[in-house]
This record gives structure tokens, sequence and C-alpha cells, in this order.
């Protein structure tokens, strides 16, 4: 049957207040929904926002303490900067474009720009309120989905000046979310170190630092300690942090304005330039950047103002402009330093000249590697890749993703289901090689770990990486959770900074399938089985071995649109050593006791 065309004329033209927009088009404004499960969720975005109001507050040298309280869904703000002017308090959490950050003698160094961030906060919360206080004055107004209920005004000459906030993300956007303490206590944590001398309060517990970044660098390397003392320098603009550890790679946390940008950008790589300059000052010698780098963990945070972001996420900073007072600052910070500190000077460099030994050392292998891959084949074996990169459509960098998989009836199902234009599929052979405790060396000269390094364009340099998304796709039984293992064991070891900077995922795919002639359900969980089971009329039950039963058909579905992705996050830097240590070492009495132990908690 044909379908029956709609008019189009002036009927068909909508104009939708700017509230009612955001909660239509909610991605547009937060990123991801999400259910609470991770912390890049619609949720804690909403928290965020509120929370950077009361910082802006602080960095302007007004207010040194906010109170965050949570009970159930709802969470509560109160700061004690100047208190939004009473007369616009409606105004600055309802009316789009709206608010004080487009002056730049009132906020000077902020990342919300737009006007739009307790807007989308008022509009996406069943429940809202906001209370503002200024010289014993208050004005008080409470909202349901952006929609007023009640304003007043009235004298509280008791109440400090500051701003209060409270609100209930709404059900009807969210779904069926929970919140999560340990990624709520993880950003306080991250607000204190950005902001020293302000104490957040979180339900009784206090988050401050005295020392910045550097107690951001202290807490993540936790009872791993550097090779030396934490270098920390702070000024007014720029304050960076860095040491040497025996880790291999680089790793960085960095920020602008208090956001985290994971990806880095201009002012990281200023600080990396700067770094060098300075050692090859001090040291009078031309070392290469890679070798002075190796090991190195470090924390860069900068304000600036009007930052240039290169995508809506923030995570990779733009601003071509910050690399003229960046670099010399930070070469002038460590030449100073360094001849401050003569031991740890020489410590630094006997790492450096170590690093540079061990990379001519590599060179050979890395040759060797490139001369057998070239006589193997011309193109990577088993890398089905995808258009983005056969065309180089740039414009679709962070859509693109390669899925390692194992076997080629897997593979090849991934293939057929896949989006051509943006998913690659890497099929592995079979059981990569357990490289903990190994040398570097061993990558390159394991033919199924060195293609992978190619495959994703990694060889040389993490820079370099070719996709937004590497996604590990196995089996849901114990051999797929070993290679699940072994790869993440490769990704930690030898490019740690690939799970920092959130490129790492796992793939989840149903466990069974439950139909009947009338309808069927893909369930994740024995939960979601049992209940399709009892819901449907004589159901038939397939239980998925593995990604290889699973037809193109059906695996289209779990590519698309509708893909179920769980990031690999680290919690700090100390902790991986530790856990790749206990899973992947050599104490097996105590993994087969955790096994055991588990396995039993499991049954009861």
């Amino acid at each position: 049957m044909a379908k029956t065309a709609v008019a189009y004329d002036e009927k068909a033209i909508q104009t939708l207040d700017p509230l009612a927009h955001i909660r239509l088009r909610t991605g547009m404004y937060i990123g991801r929904l999400g259910n609470g499960s991770n912390p890049d969720d619609g949720i804690y975005v909403l928290l965020k926002e509120v929370v950077d109001n009361a910082i802006d507050e602080f960095i302007m040298g007004e207010g040194k303490r906010i109170e965050i309280t949570r009970d159930g869904d709802s969470v509560t703000v109160r700061d004690f900067g100047r208190g939004i002017p009473l007369g616009k308090v409606v105004d600055c959490v309802s009316k789009m474009h709206t608010g004080g950050k487009y002056n730049d003698d009132v906020f000077q160094f902020s990342v919300g720009l737009n006007g739009v961030g307790t807007k989308a906060v008022n509009a996406l919360s069943e429940q809202f309120e906001v209370i503002a206080w200024r010289s014993g004055k208050a004005k008080r107004a409470l909202f349901s989905r952006g929609k007023i209920l009640k304003e007043q005004n009235r004298k509280e000459p008791a109440s400090p000046n500051g701003t209060y906030v409270a609100f209930t993300p709404d059900r009807e956007i969210f779904g069926d979310y929970a919140w999560r303490e340990e990624f709520i206590e993880h950003r306080l944590r991250y607000y204190a170190f950005l902001n020293s001398g302000l104490t957040l309060k979180y339900n009784g517990r206090l988050f401050k630092s005295k020392n910045g970044l550097r107690d951001l660098l202290a807490e993540e390397l936790g009872e791993e300690p550097g090779l030396y003392g934490i270098m920390h320098h702070r000024g007014e603009k720029l304050e960076f942090a860095f040491t040497h550890t025996h880790n291999y790679g680089e790793n960085y946390y960095s920020f602008v304005n208090g956001q985290h940008t994971s990806d880095g950008g201009t002012h990281q790589s200023a600080f990396r330039e700067g770094l060098l300059k300075g050692i090859n000052e001090f040291a009078k010698k031309s070392f290469a950047g890679p070798d002075v780098r190796d090991g190195l963990v470090g924390a860069v945070t900068v304000k600036i103002q009007d930052p240039v972001f290169e995508s809506q996420t923030k995570n990779k900073l733009g601003s071509t402009d910050v690399r003229g007072w960046i670099v010399p600052a930070v070469r002038e910070a460590v030449v100073v330093w360094l001849h401050k500190n003569p031991e740890i000077a020489e410590t630094m460099l006997g790492k450096i000249e170590a690093n540079e030994k061990l990379r001519k050392e590599l060179a050979s292998v890395k040759k060797q590697a490139r001369e057998r891959a070239k006589k193997t084949a011309i193109r990577i074996p088993k890398l089905t890749d995808c258009k983005f990169h056969l065309g180089d459509k740039k414009e679709r960098a962070e859509e693109s993703s390669i899925f390692l998989t194992e076997g080629d009836s897997a593979g090849g199902s991934m293939v057929q289901a896949r989006d051509v234009d943006t998913q690659a599929i890497f099929s592995l052979k079979g059981k990569p090689l357990n490289c903990y405790g190994l040398k570097r060396d061993a990558i390159y000269k394991n033919e199924e770990l060195y293609n992978i390094m190619r495959a994703l364009g990694i060889e040389d340099s993490l820079d370099d990486l070719r996709y937004a998304k590497v996604v590990i796709a196995t089996d849901a039984d114990v051999d797929g959770m070993h290679i699940r293992n072994l790869l993440l064991t490769y990704f930690l070891r030898y490019f740690e900074e690939l799970v920092a900077r959130g490129h790492v995922y796992i793939f989840e795919t149903p466990l069974f399938r439950v139909r009947n002639k009338k309808e069927t359900r893909y369930c994740f969980t024995e939960g979601e089985r049992q209940q399709a089971m009892e819901e449907i009329t004589k159901p038939e039950v397939t239980r998925f071995k593995g990604l290889g039963e699973i037809s193109p058909r059906e695996m289209k579905q779990f590519m698309g649109a509708d893909i179920r992705l769980v990031q690999v996050r680290m919690r700090a830097m100390s902790e991986v050593s530790k856990a790749l240590g206990f899973y992947m070492g050599k104490n097996t009495p105590a993994r087969k006791s955790f096994i055991v132990k588990n396995l039993i908690a499991e049954t009861v």
C-alpha cells in the first residue's frame, strides 16, 4: 500500500518553546541520556552544570564552600558566592542565552558561555527550585519540567549571600535511572584538585586539596609513587605537575577552565613541548620527545577566556593562541626546578637516557616486524576496514570504530551486519599472547599483537589512532572472557593512555533470544530471560553460545543505533598494576580462591 503523503504547508511549521526544545532534543544539550551507570550519563551532566556555576563564583573570589546533598533521586547545591541578582533569578534559570557569563568582567574563566546550563537542568527536572540570597533579601522560584509554579520575594537577614538549587531529574526523560556515589565523589575530588582552597561537602564528606594537581597525581599513583618527587608549578593561569614512572607510554590529566579535556588539545601539546625544551636546555642535550616522555605522568590545567573546543563534548582544546605563552612558561619553570633539585635531575636524566637506549634497541625489532609484515601481505591481515578511512571522510571521525572479535565466524557475521562507512572489523586468529610482565619488544615480535597495532594505527604514536572507539567483541563464555582480559592486558600495559582517554569499549550482545510466532525478545541477562519467558506464551528459548551464532540480520540490530557499549575506565593508575598482577600474573592459588568464593556467592 502506498504511503499517504503528509501535506507540507504552513500548518506543518512549528515553533517550539526553547525549554520544550531541550526536552525534545535532549542530546543536543547534555549528550547521552543513559541510566546513571556511566559517569557521562545525563544526570551527572545536570549536576555538573549546577556545581560549575558555584565553582565559577569561587574562581571569581566569592565563596570558599559548596554544600551538596543527595536524598534519593533529588540533589541540592548551595554555594556562598554573590547570589544571582534577585530581579533576574527566574530569567537566569528559564530563559535561554541569559546569564552573566557573557560579561568578561564578571566571569573571566568559564567553559559554559552559551547561557544554557541551568536552563537545561530546569527543563529536564520533575522539580526544580532556585533560591538566591543577596544582602538579607531572597528570591525563590519553583518549577516543574521548565514551567514556573511559584515565585516569591522575602527577607532573610540571617542568610549569607549565595545560591541554592534543588532538582530531581525527570524520569519521563531519563527513564529508570539511579545515581552512583562513586561517580559523584570522583567528580567532586577533581573539583577539589582543580580549585585549591575550595571545600566541597557532600552528604557530610569533605573534599578539599591544598596542593592541587600535585595531590591529583599523588592519589592516582597511590602506593606506587613516581621515580622522583612530583614536580609542581602553579601560576595565575597555568598549573602543571609531573613525574616519571616505570610504566610504558605517557599519560596526562588535562583541563581547561575546570573542564576535563580527555583527548588533550593545544594546551597539552604546548605543555609537552615546553617540558622537552626545559629538560634539553638544562641538560644541554637534544633528547628526542619520545625518550623524554616515555613513562611520564602529567597533569595540566589552564584558565583562558573564550576557549575553542574541537567538538561539542569539549574533550579537546583547539585554541591555537595558547602555545605562545604556555611553552615558555613550562620551559622556564622546568629549568628552574631542575637547577634547584640536582638529585631529582640526575634521576630524571638517567630515566631519559635509559629510554633512549631502549628505543634504539627497539628500532631494529620494529624494522624486522615491518619487513615481516610486508612479506606476509600488502594489507593488514584479518582487517576489513571502513569507508571512513578508505575515503578519508574526516567529518565522521567521532563515529568511527573498530571491532576486535574472535574468529572468522563472528567476524564474518559482523562484516555483513556493520555500517560500512564507519565500522571496521578485525578478526583475531585465536587467544592473544598474555603479555603481562613482558617487555615492549614482545608486541612487535608477536604477529597478532603487532597487526592489532597496525590496524589501530598506533604503531608509532597514540596520536595516530585511526578510530574513535576500539571495541572488544568476544563471546559471552569462559574463553571469550579470557580473550577479553588478554586484550585489556595488552592495552593497559602498553597503551594505557588509550584507555585513559576513553577509547576502549566492551561490546554487549544478547545471551538469549525468547520468541514465539508473534514476538521476539533479546535478553542480555538471566533476569530478562526469566521475565520474557513469563510474559510470552509458549516461548522458544535460544542461548547464544557465541557471536558466530547470531545471524547477520540479527547482528545488524546490535551494531546499529541501539548498540550497547560499555566504556572501559580506570579508577586510578595505581589500581591498574594491582588488577593486572592479580588476574594475569602468576598468583594462581590466590586467583583460584577468588574464583571459587565468587562462584559460591553467585549460586547461594
